[in-house]
Protein backbone atom coordinates (compact mmCIF):
# COMPACT_ATOMS: atom_id res chain seq x y z
CA UNK A 1 0.00 0.00 0.00
CA UNK A 2 3.23 2.32 0.82
CA UNK A 3 4.30 2.23 -2.80
CA UNK A 4 0.83 2.93 -4.16
CA UNK A 5 0.58 5.72 -2.36
CA UNK A 6 4.06 7.00 -2.82
CA UNK A 7 3.86 6.31 -6.69
CA UNK A 8 0.67 8.74 -6.33
CA UNK A 9 2.10 11.51 -4.66
CA UNK A 10 4.99 11.58 -6.93
CA UNK A 11 2.83 11.48 -9.91
CA UNK A 12 1.34 14.45 -8.69
CA UNK A 13 4.87 15.99 -8.17
CA UNK A 14 5.98 15.38 -11.39
CA UNK A 15 3.80 16.76 -13.39
CA UNK A 16 3.07 13.28 -14.57
CA UNK A 17 -0.78 13.19 -13.58
CA UNK A 18 -3.60 12.54 -11.03
CA UNK A 19 -2.66 11.46 -7.27
CA UNK A 20 -3.43 7.69 -8.43
CA UNK A 21 -1.63 5.00 -8.19
CA UNK A 22 -2.14 1.31 -8.03
CA UNK A 23 0.30 -1.90 -7.52
CA UNK A 24 -0.53 -5.70 -8.51
CA UNK A 25 0.72 -7.83 -5.99
CA UNK A 26 1.44 -11.98 -6.80
CA UNK A 27 2.75 -13.72 -3.50
CA UNK A 28 4.19 -11.04 -1.68
CA UNK A 29 5.89 -9.60 -4.94
CA UNK A 30 4.99 -6.25 -7.16
CA UNK A 31 3.83 -7.74 -10.59
CA UNK A 32 2.77 -4.34 -11.88
CA UNK A 33 2.55 -0.94 -11.67
CA UNK A 34 0.50 1.95 -12.60
CA UNK A 35 0.01 5.61 -12.08
CA UNK A 36 -3.00 7.88 -12.94
CA UNK A 37 -1.72 9.05 -17.05
CA UNK A 38 -5.32 10.31 -18.21
CA UNK A 39 -3.87 13.96 -19.42
CA UNK A 40 -0.38 12.85 -19.91
CA UNK A 41 -1.48 9.89 -22.62
CA UNK A 42 -4.50 11.56 -23.58
CA UNK A 43 -6.74 8.99 -22.76
CA UNK A 44 -9.35 8.72 -20.34
CA UNK A 45 -9.27 4.89 -19.41
CA UNK A 46 -5.52 5.53 -18.20
CA UNK A 47 -6.24 5.31 -14.30
CA UNK A 48 -4.18 3.96 -12.07
CA UNK A 49 -5.10 0.87 -11.44
CA UNK A 50 -6.44 -0.16 -15.18
CA UNK A 51 -2.24 1.12 -16.09
CA UNK A 52 -1.32 -1.72 -13.17
CA UNK A 53 -3.78 -4.17 -14.40
CA UNK A 54 -2.22 -3.81 -17.78
CA UNK A 55 1.31 -3.98 -16.69
CA UNK A 56 1.05 -7.05 -14.56
CA UNK A 57 -1.44 -8.79 -17.55
CA UNK A 58 2.12 -8.25 -20.01
CA UNK A 59 4.45 -9.71 -16.66
CA UNK A 60 2.76 -12.25 -16.02
CA UNK A 61 1.81 -13.39 -20.03
CA UNK A 62 -2.16 -13.48 -19.16
CA UNK A 63 -5.20 -11.84 -18.97
CA UNK A 64 -6.15 -12.95 -15.73
CA UNK A 65 -4.73 -12.04 -12.59
CA UNK A 66 -6.14 -15.03 -10.54
CA UNK A 67 -3.67 -15.69 -7.35
CA UNK A 68 -2.91 -11.33 -7.42
CA UNK A 69 -3.74 -8.62 -5.28
CA UNK A 70 -4.78 -4.85 -6.01
CA UNK A 71 -3.56 -2.28 -3.93
CA UNK A 72 -4.69 1.12 -5.00
CA UNK A 73 -4.10 4.63 -3.51
CA UNK A 74 -8.01 5.09 -3.81
CA UNK A 75 -11.32 3.41 -4.11
CA UNK A 76 -11.45 2.31 -7.60
CA UNK A 77 -13.76 4.22 -9.49
CA UNK A 78 -16.53 2.13 -11.48
CA UNK A 79 -14.69 1.55 -14.58
CA UNK A 80 -11.29 0.45 -12.24
CA UNK A 81 -13.58 -1.64 -10.04
CA UNK A 82 -14.96 -3.36 -13.16
CA UNK A 83 -11.27 -3.53 -14.66
CA UNK A 84 -10.18 -5.41 -11.31
CA UNK A 85 -13.48 -7.98 -11.55
CA UNK A 86 -12.86 -8.93 -15.81
CA UNK A 87 -9.40 -9.35 -14.16
CA UNK A 88 -9.89 -11.81 -11.58
CA UNK A 89 -8.22 -9.83 -8.83
CA UNK A 90 -8.18 -11.80 -5.78
CA UNK A 91 -8.89 -8.86 -3.52
CA UNK A 92 -9.03 -5.04 -3.52
CA UNK A 93 -6.97 -3.24 -0.58
CA UNK A 94 -7.48 0.57 -0.63
CA UNK A 95 -5.64 3.98 1.23
CA UNK A 96 -8.22 6.69 0.58
CA UNK A 97 -12.08 6.50 -0.10
CA UNK A 98 -14.11 7.66 -2.23
CA UNK A 99 -15.32 11.02 -0.41
CA UNK A 100 -11.70 11.75 -0.23
CA UNK A 101 -11.39 12.18 -3.95
CA UNK A 102 -14.17 13.77 -3.87
CA UNK A 103 -13.24 16.76 -1.75
CA UNK A 104 -9.78 16.58 -4.13
CA UNK A 105 -12.38 17.52 -7.23
CA UNK A 106 -12.58 13.62 -8.21
CA UNK A 107 -16.13 12.94 -7.58
CA UNK A 108 -17.68 9.50 -9.33
CA UNK A 109 -21.15 9.59 -7.24
CA UNK A 110 -22.70 10.69 -10.89
CA UNK A 111 -21.43 7.51 -12.56
CA UNK A 112 -23.22 5.12 -9.97
CA UNK A 113 -26.34 7.52 -10.20
CA UNK A 114 -26.10 6.98 -13.79
CA UNK A 115 -25.73 3.15 -13.88
CA UNK A 116 -29.27 3.14 -11.54
CA UNK A 117 -31.34 4.69 -14.55
CA UNK A 118 -32.51 2.99 -16.56
CA UNK A 119 -31.17 3.63 -20.39
CA UNK A 120 -33.36 5.63 -21.97
CA UNK A 121 -33.03 8.19 -18.88
CA UNK A 122 -29.03 8.43 -18.68
CA UNK A 123 -27.23 11.42 -19.66
CA UNK A 124 -25.62 9.69 -22.15
CA UNK A 125 -27.99 8.43 -24.92
CA UNK A 126 -27.10 4.73 -26.02
CA UNK A 127 -28.83 3.22 -29.08
CA UNK A 128 -29.14 -0.17 -30.15
CA UNK A 129 -28.30 -0.92 -34.17
CA UNK A 130 -28.43 -3.62 -36.31
CA UNK A 131 -28.89 -6.00 -33.95
CA UNK A 132 -29.34 -8.89 -35.55
CA UNK A 133 -26.26 -8.57 -37.69
CA UNK A 134 -24.17 -7.64 -34.56
CA UNK A 135 -24.99 -11.11 -33.35
CA UNK A 136 -23.28 -13.05 -36.30
CA UNK A 137 -19.94 -12.06 -34.86
CA UNK A 138 -21.29 -14.33 -31.20
CA UNK A 139 -22.64 -16.85 -33.96
CA UNK A 140 -19.20 -17.00 -34.73
CA UNK A 141 -17.81 -17.07 -31.34
CA UNK A 142 -19.83 -19.98 -30.63
CA UNK A 143 -18.77 -22.32 -33.54
CA UNK A 144 -15.08 -21.17 -33.11
CA UNK A 145 -12.98 -24.15 -32.16
CA UNK A 146 -9.99 -21.79 -31.78
CA UNK A 147 -11.32 -19.54 -28.85
CA UNK A 148 -9.87 -18.81 -25.73
CA UNK A 149 -12.86 -18.89 -23.76
CA UNK A 150 -12.38 -16.21 -20.88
Amino acid sequence: MRRAIALATQNVTSGAGGPFAAVVVRQGQIVGEGVNTVTTAHDPTAHGEVNAIRAACKALDSFSLEGCELYTSCQPCPMCLAACYWARLDAIFYGAKAADAARAGFDDAYLYEEFRKDEAERALPATQLLGGEAWASFATWIESESKIEY
